[in-house]
C-alpha cells in the first residue's frame, strides 16, 4: 500500500504534456515521432552517422503505423463519446461495440451495462410517475366529486356521502404513507431495532388490526391462525407491517366470508410464515412480477394501491429474509432466518 502511494504521488507531479492534444491518434502520433526522433538520435549519437533518408522513411512508416492499429483502439472511445451526448438528451438505446479485451474494452462493456442500467431506471421512473398520478387521479377525481355535489346541493351531507368521501381521504391518505415508506426503504433510510419476539402475541395483534381494515371495507373475512411456540428475531415493527400488507392483500383478494389462514412453522435454519386466502390465486405468469410497484398480480382487486407487497418484500429482505408465492397461488410465504 505505502508503494502505491508512492508510486502515485510520483505520477500526479509528473508533467502532462500532451494533454491539450485534442486528439488520442494525434496523441499517439507524437509519441511515436517523438519517441522515434529520441531513438534515431541515440542511435546517431553512438555511431556518428544516420541515413537521412532512411531515417524519414522509418518514422514515416511507424506513423501511418500506428494510425492504422489506432483507429481500432480509439473507435469505442469515440462511441463512447456519442453515446454519452444522446444519453444526455434522453436517449439511452446506443450501445458500443466491445471486442477488445484491453482496459478500453473492459470500459465498453462498463458503458454498456451502464447504459442497459440507466435505460431500466429511466423506463421504472416513468412507469412510477405514471402509476403514482393514475392512483392520485382516482381518488382525487372521486372526492372533487363528492364535494362538489355537496357544494352545490346535489347531495345531502348524509352519513352515506361523508363515508364515501372519507373513504377517498383515507385511500389518500395510505398511498401518500406507501409512497414515503416505499422511498424510505429504496434510499436505504430504514434501520432495523432487532430483537427476539414471541411470534403468537404478534399474529394475534396483526390478526385482530386486519379484523377492523376488513370491515372498514366491507369484506368480512374469518382469519385462523396455526402456529406453535415459536420466537423470531425481528424488528417488531417492521414485522407488523409486513404481516399487515398481507393479511389486506389476502382479504381483499378472497372472497367475501372466506378464510384467511396464517401458519408458521420452523425449519432448522429457518422460521416460515404462510398467509392464504381462499381466492382464484396469482397465475404463474404474474409471480416473479407481484412483488414489484403498483403491480397486481392479475387478481381481482378491491381496493389496494399495488404498493403493500413491494413494501412487504423489501422489509423481508432487510431481515435477511425471502418472500415468494407459493402453490396453490393464493399463498404468500415469509421465510425469516432463525436467531
Amino acid at each position: 500500500m505505502r508503494l502505491y502511494a508512492v508510486v502515485r504521488r510520483v505520477a500526479d507531479v509528473l508533467p502532462r504534456p500532451l494533454d491539450r492534444v485534442p486528439s488520442i491518434k494525434a496523441k499517439l502520433a507524437i509519441l511515436m515521432l517523438g519517441s522515434g526522433a529520441m531513438a534515431f538520435g541515440f542511435f546517431a549519437l553512438k555511431i556518428g552517422w544516420l541515413p537521412p533518408r532512411t531515417t524519414l522513411a522509418a518514422m514515416f512508416v511507424a506513423l501511418v503505423t500506428s494510425q492504422f492499429l489506432a483507429h481500432g483502439m480509439t473507435l469505442p472511445l469515440r462511441e463512447m463519446t456519442a453515446a454519452a451526448k444522446r444519453m444526455a438528451q434522453g436517449d439511452y438505446s446506443r450501445r458500443v461495440r466491445a471486442t477488445s479485451r484491453d482496459e478500453v474494452g473492459q470500459l465498453a462493456e462498463a458503458f454498456n451495462q451502464m447504459a442497459a442500467d440507466l435505460a431500466a431506471a429511466d423506463q421504472q421512473r416513468r412507469e412510477f410517475i405514471a402509476n403514482v398520478s393514475h392512483e392520485l387521479r382516482t381518488p382525487i377525481t372521486a372526492l372533487g366529486a363528492v364535494l362538489e355535489n355537496l357544494v352545490d346541493g346535489v347531495s345531502e351531507p348524509d352519513p352515506a356521502t361523508l363515508r364515501t368521501a372519507l373513504a377517498q381521504t383515507e385511500r389518500l391518505s395510505l398511498l401518500v404513507s406507501e409512497l414515503l415508506a416505499l422511498s424510505s426503504i429504496e434510499a436505504g433510510a430504514v434501520r432495523l431495532d432487532l430483537e427476539t419476539i414471541p411470534l403468537e402475541p404478534l399474529l394475534k395483534e396483526v390478526v385482530a388490526e386486519a379484523e377492523v381494515m376488513a370491515a372498514a371495507v366491507d369484506r368480512p373475512v374469518r382469519f385462523t391462525i396455526t402456529t406453535p411456540d415459536l420466537t423470531i428475531r425481528a424488528d417488531r415493527a417492521r414485522l407488523h407491517q409486513v404481516l399487515l400488507n398481507l393479511l389486506d392483500n389476502a382479504t381483499r383478494h378472497g372472497p367475501a366470508h372466506g378464510e384467511v389462514r396464517i401458519q408458521a412453522h420452523a425449519v432448522r435454519t429457518h422460521t416460515i410464515i404462510e398467509v392464504q386466502d381462499d381466492g382464484p390465486g396469482i397465475p404463474v405468469a404474474d409471480r416473479a412480477h407481484i412483488f414489484e410497484r403498483f403491480t397486481r398480480g392479475g387478481r381481482a382487486t378491491t381496493g389496494g394501491t399495488g404498493l403493500g407487497l413491494a413494501i412487504a418484500r423489501w422489509m423481508v429482505e432487510l431481515h435477511g429474509g425471502t418472500i415468494a408465492v407459493a402453490d396453490p397461488g393464493s399463498r404468500i410465504r415469509v421465510t425469516l432466518p432463525n436467531p
